[in-house]
């Protein structure tokens, strides 16, 4: 018996393979699985390309909008949030 016998490319372990999904989910359930899978591998599709459609919009607004004017809203932001912490401290 040769080592690749069992070799992911080799036929019989695809046969192997094909012949137990057979017999664990039977041949009525197989056009059922197939179709899942594949409804799955779209969903996961549309999810990135939504993922990466909101990732270009959120860069397009910061974008527009000059370095100096994001400095001067996380000065702000680092004030607000300084004095928030006092006040919790405070109480």
């Amino acid at each position: 018996m040769s080592v690749w016998l069992f070799a992911i490319e080799s036929p019989t372990i695809i046969i192997l393979v094909v012949a137990a999904i057979f017999l664990l989910f039977g041949g009525s359930k197989l056009p059922q699985l197939a179709k899942a899978l594949g409804q799955s591998k779209k969903a996961f599709k549309d999810g990135l390309d939504d993922a990466s459609r909101a990732d270009n919009h959120d860069r397009s607004k910061l974008d527009a909008v000059d370095d100096e004017t994001l400095f001067e809203e996380a000065r702000r932001r680092a004030q607000q949030m300084k004095t928030d912490g006092t006040k919790r401290i405070e109480r």
